[in-house]
């Protein structure tokens, strides 16, 4: 008879094996909590899967590629109006610095800027990024402000008629002033007048230009901020000239490339957290998202540059959207989205498409990771964390699908025929990369 061995005898290790270490808790909580994950995933879908199989599913994904124009235009109105959509009305001289924050905020080049400002009224224009359909942000611009001071009241008038319009969308007035310039009748008139119908919209005093009052000999920018006196006792003279007008002012220089001043965007970072205190959580939250270094780093290319700064601004909206638990609820809406994104992305690179020719190039570069999709969207049914996954999924899917976009209107522009497999290679490199810096 074979003696069984008496478990609550102590063995060589028993010391050693009775007293496990915080980590191997810590690691077992982890593998138990896992494994609940786990079964539970198993469980749900086993249930999903006999209630609605892969074939369906896939089958309703390459539907909803079928672009049905009418329907993206009724999505597109919903998600525009629950956007975190910031209006910016720029007010200043012309050479004050207005269009450089534009670039600044969007990360799009001079040309683009100037191209992208539409007439809205008899003196201002509008400019909305990423696009018209769906702007997260929209830039309207005083045109040639103080060249002709009888027109003032008019400017004063358009400006208010403007802010008469009922909107959801948070405002904010942005003075802009050169370090240099004391002759601000006219705009202190136009703030006033603003200030006084419309307290309650927040006004934010950028000084500019700063660098035409660097001693000499100066050939770039100091560390931030500026501790030149010539510069501190202006900007004091400034601020004590708008006092009542702005509630927030800041210092900043956005030149050119060409000018050579390092960084281009002197103060960004002060005019960015200046700008998200004077504006609802979500819309300054957008503004930091899109101001993201590591998305917005220069690739020289300049369409690839601007087209990765819209990629980002759609890849924003794709993962809030995607963060709805319902499962299967968000695919139209992400659907649409995507569908944007790559018309839009198509325009950039002198490609005019039709939302349903769009809908083709995505269900072309995108065709291989609706077995992804479906996954990601079945993984909802898991209560409070697949949605999170979701987002982090859609927002690398958008991602990547943007790049791969970018690739294949790239190769149209050249007199290319677009290559599939290279254009797969892309969008599995960039999805992966993407999982990463999104996954939080």
């Amino acid at each position: 008879m074979t003696e069984q061995p008496d478990t609550n005898s102590p063995t060589p290790n028993s010391e050693q094996s009775a007293q496990p270490t915080e980590d191997v808790k810590t690691e077992s909580k982890k593998d138990s909590w896992k494994n609940r994950i786990t079964e539970a995933w198993n469980d749900t879908s086993n249930r999903v899967m006999k209630l609605l199989p892969v074939e369906r599913a896939a089958q309703t994904l390459v539907e909803w590629f079928s672009v049905d124009e009418a329907k993206i235009a009724e999505i597109l109105t919903k998600v525009r109006a629950e956007l975190p959509t910031t209006e910016a009305l720029l007010i200043g001289k012309p050479q004050a610095g207005k269009s450089s924050i534009v670039r600044a905020l969007t990360g799009v080049s001079p040309e683009i800027v100037g191209q992208g400002f539409r007439p809205h009224t008899q003196h201002t224009e509008r400019y909305a990024y990423p696009s018209d359909d769906l702007p997260l942000l929209i830039f309207t611009d005083t045109v040639g402000l103080g060249d002709v001071k009888q027109e003032t009241p008019v400017i004063i008038d358009e400006l208010l008629g403007e802010l008469q319009q009922e909107s959801n969308r948070a405002r904010i007035l942005i003075l802009t002033v050169k370090i240099n310039d004391f002759a601000t009748d006219t705009l202190r008139q136009i703030a006033e007048q603003l200030r006084q119908e419309y307290p309650n919209i927040p006004c934010l005093l950028a000084v500019t230009c700063l660098h035409e009052l660097y001693p000499n000999p100066t050939d770039n920018h100091p560390e931030y901020p500026p501790e030149y006196e010539e510069i501190n006792r202006a900007f004091t003279a400034i601020q004590e000239n708008f006092e009542k007008l702005s509630d927030r002012s800041v210092l900043i220089d956005f030149t050119l490339e060409e000018d050579d001043y390092n960084p281009v965007f002197y103060g960004l970072e002060a005019f960015r957290d200046s700008l998200a205190e004077l504006l609802p959580e979500a819309e300054a939250r957008t503004i930091y998202q899109l101001l993201d270094e590591q998305a917005s780093k220069q690739l020289g290319n300049i369409y690839r540059d601007v087209g990765r700064r819209y990629i980002l601004s759609f890849t924003i909206m794709a993962a809030t959207a995607a963060a709805v638990p319902l499962p299967f609820a968000t695919m139209p809406v992400l659907t649409a989205l995507q569908v944007s994104m790559v018309g839009l992305l198509g325009n950039l690179y002198g490609q005019t498409i039709s939302p349903s020719q769009a809908g083709g190039v995505v269900s072309v570069i995108g065709g291989g990771f609706v077995a992804q999709a479906v996954g990601r969207e079945l993984i909802k049914f898991v209560p409070g964390f697949g949605s999170a996954i979701a987002a982090s999924w859609a927002a690398a899917y958008t991602w990547a699908l943007g790049e791969s976009a970018c690739v294949y209107f790239g190769d149209l522009m050249g007199g290319k025929k677009p290559d599939p497999e290279k254009i797969q290679g892309v969008m599995r490199e960039a999805f992966e990369s993407a999982k990463e810096r999104f996954r939080n």
